[in-house]
């Protein structure tokens, strides 16, 4: 495997630039992979010429290129964080004989990917395709709380960004900094009563391999039906099948 060193920089270049904002200079990526400016320089090359990397001479910078936008279109096309989750979310509900979710961060919102319904269980409003605002929900509150806070004040700048649904949860961003501070200090989200009247969710994230939140699972339960011993089994079952799924992306539990 004589080429795997050289496609192991490769690979570390595409995350360093898929990391940044912007563009990025050659000379800042030599530094932050501690790599020499001739190997960074011969690995760009090699990329641009496959299209995984741009060169921006006017700029003096190097961003991702169009193969790099396909490769990530034909990771959504597959669906593989889907296919991934779909066992551990039956052994989910199985365990807990609730109804269980999976959603994703789509701007302010969460977007419903998957539910799995136990037998007996009634539909809920978190039915796949379905968005809710992310600060209302426990798999929002669990994936915004591993955002870093400079991402969380730009996704609510203001108070005209706290939707509510029946008149209760965050209405500021003080306030919603306050809910997420508690969050990370439990390690999951709960949320009673803000999305549906009665029912009440625990969440937890899955994140990938820097610990940015890719997706958060969660049960959603009668609240006057559960017991306080009932819960705390539901937050576990819900905590491990996240972390399994963490595991499952590569990611960093």
């Amino acid at each position: 495997m004589a080429n795997a060193p050289a496609a192991r920089q490769a690979l570390t270049v595409l995350r360093l630039l898929a990391r940044h904002t912007e563009p990025v200079p050659a000379s800042a990526i030599a530094r932050d992979l501690n790599l020499p400016r001739s190997s960074v320089y011969h690995l760009l090359a090699v990329l641009g010429e496959q299209g995984f990397v741009v060169h921006l001479p006017e700029e003096r910078r190097y961003g991702l290129g169009v193969a790099a936008f396909e490769l990530g279109s034909a990771y959504t096309r597959q669906a593989p964080l889907q296919r991934l989750a779909r066992q551990p979310m039956l052994r989910l509900v199985d365990a807990t004989k609730h109804n269980a979710h999976l959603a994703v961060l789509h701007g302010r919102d969460v977007l419903y990917v998957i539910e799995e319904r136990a037998p007996g269980r009634p539909p809920l409003v978190t039915d796949v395709g379905v968005r809710l605002p992310s600060q209302l929900t426990a798999s929002g509150l669990a994936m915004l709380a591993s955002l870093p806070p400079q991402q969380v004040r730009a996704l609510f700048p203001s108070r005209d960004t706290f939707v509510q649904r029946h008149g209760v949860g965050p209405t500021t961003l003080s306030g919603l900094r306050s809910v997420l501070s508690r969050v990370r200090r439990d390690g999951f989200a709960v949320e009673d009563g803000t999305v549906t009247p009665d029912f009440a969710s625990v969440a937890a994230p899955v994140l990938d391999h820097v610990g940015h939140p890719v997706a958060g699972i969660a049960v959603t339960y009668p609240a006057a039906e559960v017991t306080e011993d009932q819960r705390h089994f539901i937050v576990e079952q819900v905590i491990k099948t996240a972390t399994d799924l963490t595991r499952r992306v590569r990611g960093r539990a």
